[in-house]
């Protein structure tokens, strides 16, 4: 066994969960698919060098694509951080390289890679919770304004929810998406704004818990470089190492 594979305790949650298997047809096991997907992500091995273990590179990885086509990631992502705690919400992005091959998809495909003096880069954006858990992710080219997919990722908040941000969200149309919907905008104001807007120091040092996020995340190295062409599979990818630590915390709290 890996150990990179599902505990027992990480399995029992998923499987319920994992789309059922059509009748007559058998299908390689679910669980040590998922171990050669979770393999390559955490390793950032190319998917032909996929150990013989996790069964053939191809069944792997035409999964990974088949569900992330049928949206099984993303239900699966609701799924697992629908116990968020949604009296603090965080916004953030961190810029990701990615390898030039990122950048090769055939004509039409979307990339969202940015070419800059820094090479190409790609941009995670993420909302998390009070314990620093991710909620809701996007993707934009690395040289996006931060505030460029704000709209998207702040839009489904709850009621005296307040929500942390840095000075790149300081429009006031962000402003005013938040308390639309009943919550609290606790972001500092840029040095031009004439009007400034109520700020709490103390309730802003909690952004940590963002950053912490993000060491986390580019633990997985299929994340912290981007080795994807396509925008839509390294999103999924991750999508699996976000829904990686939400399971992990729950099971080191059970």
């Amino acid at each position: 066994m890996s150990r990179y594979d599902l505990t027992d305790f990480e399995w029992r949650v998923i499987e319920p969960l994992l789309p059922n298997k059509p009748r007559g047809v058998p299908r390689v096991d679910d669980r040590r698919v998922l171990n050669g997907i979770f393999w390559v992500l955490r390793s950032g091995a190319p998917w032909r060098d996929l150990p013989e273990r996790y069964g053939p590179r191809t069944t792997c990885y035409n999964r990974f694509v088949r569900w992330r086509r049928a949206g099984v990631w993303d239900r699966l992502m609701d799924a697992i951080s629908a116990e968020h705690d949604g009296d603090i919400q965080m916004i953030d992005s961190t810029s990701i390289r990615a390898h030039q091959q990122a950048a090769t998809a055939k004509k039409g495909d979307q990339i969202v890679v940015s070419v800059s003096r820094g090479g190409l880069t790609t941009k995670i954006h993420v909302v998390v919770d009070a314990q620093g858990l991710p909620r809701r992710l996007g993707l934009t080219a690395g040289q996006a304004h931060d505030s460029q997919i704000a709209d998207r990722l702040l839009d489904h908040l709850g009621q005296r929810t307040i929500v942390l941000a840095d000075k790149a969200y300081d429009a006031d149309r962000i402003r005013e998406l938040i308390q639309e919907q009943g919550a609290t905008p606790n972001i500092p104001a840029k040095s031009n704004r004439k009007w400034k807007p109520c700020f709490s120091k103390r309730l802003y040092r909690e952004r940590n818990l963002i950053e912490r996020f993000f060491s986390k995340l580019k633990h997985f190295r299929r994340v912290s470089t981007r080795y994807d062409k396509l925008a839509d599979n390294f999103l999924a990818m991750v999508q699996l190492a976000s829904m990686r630590l939400w399971l992990r915390v729950y099971e080191s709290t059970t």
